[in-house]
C-alpha cells in the first residue's frame, strides 16, 4: 500500500526528520501512524491486494474514523468491508473507508451508505463562499451510520468546505 509516510518509520515507530516534519506540519497526524501500520500488516498477512492501493487520509470525528483510500484493480467494495471490520476491532472505533473524489455527492453516497442520498443543492452564501446540502429521506434518517452533525464535521474536512445534511 502506498502511504505518504516510510514504510521503515511506520513499521518501527521512529519516524526519520522527513516523516516527522510531516507529522510536525500537520499534514499526516499522530494517530495516522498506528493506522498505516494496521494496514502494512494488513497487507502482509491478509490482504495481499492492498498492495496496489493508496492511503491519503484518515479522518477522525468522535467515534468515527473514514480511510480516503483509490483501490488498486484487485481491491473490491467486500474485501473494502472486511478491511474495515478488521480496522475496527484492532482501534475500537467505527470505521468508514471511502474513494478519494473530488465529487462531493460521491463522497457522501460513499460515507452515508445505507442510507440513500436524495440530491446536493449548492448554496452560494452572501460572502461569495459556498456551502452543500446533502438531503436526506426523514424515512432513512435511522439508516445514517453516525450522527446527523458528526457526518457534516467529516464531509467539511475531506473536501475542506461547509457541508450541511438536511433530512426531509
Amino acid at each position: 500500500m502506498k502511504i505518504p509516510l516510510d514504510y521503515l518509520c511506520v513499521k518501527s515507530g521512529l519516524l526519520c526528520n522527513r516523516c516527522q516534519s510531516l507529522v510536525d506540519s500537520g499534514q499526516v497526524d499522530s494517530f495516522e501512524i498506528n493506522v498505516m501500520k494496521i494496514l502494512l500488516d494488513l497487507e502482509d498477512t491478509q490482504f495481499k491486494e492492498l498492495k496496489d492501493s493508496t492511503y491519503y487520509k484518515a479522518i477522525k470525528v468522535n467515534n468515527l474514523l473514514i480511510l480516503l483510500v483509490s483501490s488498486g484493480p484487485s481491491m473490491t467494495i467486500q474485501k473494502w468491508i472486511k478491511v474495515a471490520k478488521v480496522l475496527q476491532e484492532k482501534l475500537g472505533m467505527k470505521v468508514r473507508i471511502i474513494e478519494k473524489t473530488s465529487n462531493i455527492k460521491s463522497s457522501a453516497v460513499q460515507l452515508l451508505s445505507p442510507a440513500r442520498v436524495l440530491g446536493v443543492n449548492t448554496v452560494w452564501l452572501p460572502d461569495g463562499s459556498v456551502q452543500y446540502v446533502i438531503r436526506v429521506s426523514r424515512t432513512e434518517r435511522r439508516l445514517l451510520p453516525a450522527d446527523a452533525l458528526v457526518l457534516e464535521s467529516a464531509l467539511s474536512k475531506i473536501h475542506d468546505t461547509r457541508v450541511k445534511i438536511r433530512v426531509e
